[in-house]
């Protein structure tokens, strides 16, 4: 039995034909499949950063922080608001921090007296460190207390300045600020408003 030479020749042409057209489709239906693979998220948490606050408004009163100063271990007679012979340097084993809010009325109507103050300053590691008495540090301190003073609508921001003994390794200060309930005199009440400020202490 005789085959026809060109036949067979077609029939293997065919063949392979049909072997690149499986080939093909295989390798289009595997890119395909990977294409619709959903891509993998990474496994590591984004850690979220806390910017520093430097300002906080509790109802019409606007608190800015304006500066703190660390005085080190001393308060140096020299550089009392009115230096006299009978001034004597303030010491301690931690360290001096003044600081400067300023405190601006953003409603329409005025804010009475005691309406508003300064309060502890407050570390990293939670600790909190109230204002020296003015008995104490008033030679450094400003002639004119203005802190919790009246405040007129779109004045400039008036100055509370304080002192406070701070524990030497203490870091990431913040003060608290604050205020009565509808921004009245009540300082110490339940509904009393408070707010954190972040401290960037300079020497």
């Amino acid at each position: 039995m005789k085959f026809n030479k060109s036949s067979g020749q077609a029939s293997r042409l065919l063949l392979i034909l049909a072997i690149i057209v499986i080939v093909a489709a295989v390798i289009v239906f595997l890119v395909m499949k990977m294409a619709e693979q959903p891509e993998k998220t990474e496994t590591t948490e984004e850690t979220t950063v806390e910017l520093p606050v430097y300002e906080q408004t509790l109802g019409n009163i606007k608190f800015i922080f304006e500066s703190a100063v660390n005085h080190g271990d001393t308060l140096y007679a020299t550089n009392a608001t009115e230096y006299d012979s009978y001034t004597k340097d303030l010491t301690t084993t931690e360290k001096f921090i003044e600081v400067k809010i300023g405190a601006q009325n953003v409603g329409k109507v005025n804010m009475d007296d005691g309406s508003w103050d300064i309060e502890n300053i407050i570390d990293s590691e939670g600790r909190e460190f109230v204002p020296l008495d003015n008995n104490i540090v008033g030679d450094w301190l400003p002639e004119e207390d203005l802190c919790g003073t009246l405040l007129k609508p779109a004045f400039n921001p008036t100055p509370c300045i304080k002192i406070y003994e701070v524990a030497k390794d203490s870091s990431e200060l913040k003060i608290r600020v604050l205020t009565g309930k509808d921004n009245s005199d009540e300082l110490d009440g339940e509904d009393t408003q408070k707010a954190l400020i972040d401290l960037i202490v300079t020497k």
